[in-house]
């Protein structure tokens, strides 16, 4: 598939790259010990090797950088506004951590931004960041039908496996229907661009998630009366059509994540303290 083919999206995308070879499985294993891995350390140096690893993982799928560019600035926009906010609520929580105080700058009363303060936010904010190139790597190389079989194939109860489905499929519907929404807003005269100040932005916003709450629970109705009409749910078993075989790549890819998620999981048994900071 051309790239100049592909727009904004989230959705599943066949570049025919070596990740959307491997089993739905496969990806789902390695998403789940990545989000375990990221949860369980607050380690920079590893935090920063998750985002350098994911990120290349994201250029191996081969989807173009303008696919989920806006994803990528829409996600650091709402992380920097959630480290102010950490800032605003708990000014000395990195000297807590940390156990010690380098003021940088005096601001007023106890607000003073320090330097284990930044290194906390830093730390927490990267933290975060590192889950979302591993999640669009799941989303843009799994299909949603190859992995709700492999799913209900490894026990789990098909009904849940093909809600799985739903929701992966879904996803792309939701953000069309978002700019549709936004588009017909912005022709009423609903200003969401950098000229409106950030209050009228942020309420303007908010007339275009009314309409879209509305639309998904409206959609979300359709699908469960055509299931109810096509008898979804009458028999205990289905058969998959999609149903991708693990291979001698998915075993090997297997492997190297538990020997990483184990080796993690010793690292943070190990350490001596939450946090690593290499400035005492």
């Amino acid at each position: 598939m051309k790239s100049k083919h592909l727009k904004f999206g989230i959705s599943y995308v066949n570049t025919n790259s070596w990740l959307h070879a491997l089993n739905g499985i496969t990806k789902f294993v390695l998403f789940m010990a990545w989000v375990t891995m990221v949860l369980l350390t607050f380690d920079l140096r590893v935090i920063c090797g998750l985002i350098i690893v994911g990120l290349l993982l994201l250029k191996a799928t081969k989807i173009p950088f303008a696919v989920y560019k806006p994803l990528l600035v829409g996600t650091a926009v709402v992380l920097l506004m959630n480290a102010l906010f950490m800032f605003l609520i708990a000014p000395q929580q990195g000297t807590d951590y940390m156990h010690s105080t380098t003021v940088l700058v005096h601001l007023f009363g106890h607000y003073n931004i320090t330097l284990e303060t930044v290194f906390y936010l830093l730390t927490v904010t990267l933290k975060y960041f590192s889950m979302f190139p591993i999640a669009l790597v799941f989303v843009f190389t799994t299909h949603p039908t190859e992995f709700s079989a492999s799913l209900n194939k490894l026990g789990v109860p098909y009904r849940i496996a093909y809600a799985v489905s739903l929701t992966l499929r879904y996803l792309p519907e939701v953000m069309k229907d978002f700019t549709n929404i936004m588009h017909a807003q912005q022709a009423r005269g609903v200003d969401i661009s950098k000229k409106a100040p950030v209050i009228t932005r942020i309420r303007n916003v908010a007339k275009i998630l009314g309409p879209l709450i509305f639309s998904s629970l409206d959609r979300a109705d359709v699908i469960s009366n055509a299931m109810t009409l096509r008898g979804f749910g009458r028999n205990k078993k289905r058969t998959w059509y999609s149903l991708k075989p693990m291979t001698k790549n998915d075993i090997i890819a297997l492997a190297i994540i538990v020997i990483v998620l184990g080796l993690g999981i010793l690292h943070r048994y190990q350490s001596t303290t939450l946090f690593w900071y290499p400035f005492h």
